[in-house]
């Protein structure tokens, strides 16, 4: 729901899984289920089915409007073709203002719930739209690649009926009795530490554990990913260097004859004949195609999505060596 400046989400459901038929030993790539499963909001099976379910929704007196689609990734591992499609199929067929929400699986499962809303810029929406990712149009337009998606702020919050429900339920057990008191109601103190009752911390009691040590073991992953993405973008740099050396060997090529033609036509001139077609060179040398930018641009926002979260798993474990540092460095010698 649309309300004034803020999109309120209030409601999600799953699209439909589809059975794969067997193959017969090709490998298609586009007939993964992990590419099935990413392409499922541009499918038209399930365009039909999101809107009988929404539908429905209405029909029980639920918010039936449709903001958006969300998707779930790992380590931040949201930036590719497949998102941008589905968010643009989105912003393009339904409502400028929808949003994609992605919930990172390895960062909740640490006990913090990661969800975060983007949204394609104008800009984007434009150039693709047009499918002009070239060198020469990202120069004129000084696109970047931090133009791609805009982050917006998301705000979580229950219902009201679901948090009297989580008031409605039950406590962990206690003891037996609540008070341990002898018959003249004097409290009954234990002797020795074993006696003393073993309760169970709540959830927002203090602990150690965040006084651990040891590094985030996603931080290496992330790491790993991070020098993969940077590879990749060594590769897509070398590809384009590639073009331009074969770009600069047809345009030497094209000078050379256009010249020569130049020398033709003016023996030919001399000699009273007529001059031939110097436009001839376009049938005769190709020039090779340009390979389109958006690869890049998206894999270099995918390196600072990874280069962000190194910095923020980093911060603890460096902020917890400087408070020990005093024990792991050895004192001077005086």
């Amino acid at each position: 729901m649309d309300a004034k400046s803020t999109l309120e989400v209030t409601n999600s459901f799953p699209f439909p899984t589809v059975d794969l038929p067997p193959t017969d030993g090709h490998h298609d790539n586009n007939n993964t289920p992990s590419n099935q499963a990413a392409a499922a909001p541009r499918n038209k099976a399930n365009t039909v089915y999101q809107t009988e379910m929404i539908k429905k929704l209405r029909e029980v007196n639920v918010d039936a409007n449709n903001v958006g689609w969300y998707t779930s990734a790992n380590l931040g591992n949201f930036v590719n073709m497949n998102m941008i499609e589905n968010q643009f199929h989105y912003q393009k067929e339904l409502n400028e203002r929808t949003v994609a929400i992605v919930h990172d699986v390895s960062r909740s499962s640490q006990g913090s719930l990661s969800l975060r809303a983007f949204r394609l810029s104008p800009a984007f929406m434009i150039a693709y739209k047009e499918n002009k990712f070239t060198t020469e149009t990202l120069q004129k337009s000084s696109f970047r690649y931090q133009d791609i998606l805009h982050e917006l702020p998301l705000q979580i919050h229950n219902s009201h009926l679901l948090t009297s429900f989580l008031h409605t339920l039950p406590r962990g057990s206690t003891s037996t009795s609540t008070s341990t008191t002898t018959s003249q109601n004097t409290p009954n103190i234990p002797h020795s530490l074993s006696e003393i009752p073993e309760t169970q911390p709540g959830p927002l009691a203090p602990n150690f554990s965040t006084l651990s040590l040891s590094i985030d073991p996603f931080l290496a992953q992330t790491c790993d990913n991070l020098l993969e993405a940077i590879e990749t973008h060594h590769t897509e740099l070398n590809n384009h260097s590639y073009y331009s050396r074969s770009l600069a060997r047809e345009q030497a090529k094209i000078t050379a004859w256009q010249q020569k033609r130049r020398s033709e036509n003016a023996v030919r001139e001399m000699n009273k004949q007529p001059p031939l077609p110097e436009d001839e060179w376009q049938r005769l040398f190709k020039l090779p195609q340009e390979p389109g930018r958006l690869e890049v641009l998206l894999n270099s926002r995918q390196v600072e999505q990874y280069a962000r979260q190194v910095d923020g798993f980093a911060a603890g474990v460096t902020g917890k060596m400087f408070a020990v540092r005093g024990n792991l460095v050895p004192e001077k010698m005086e």
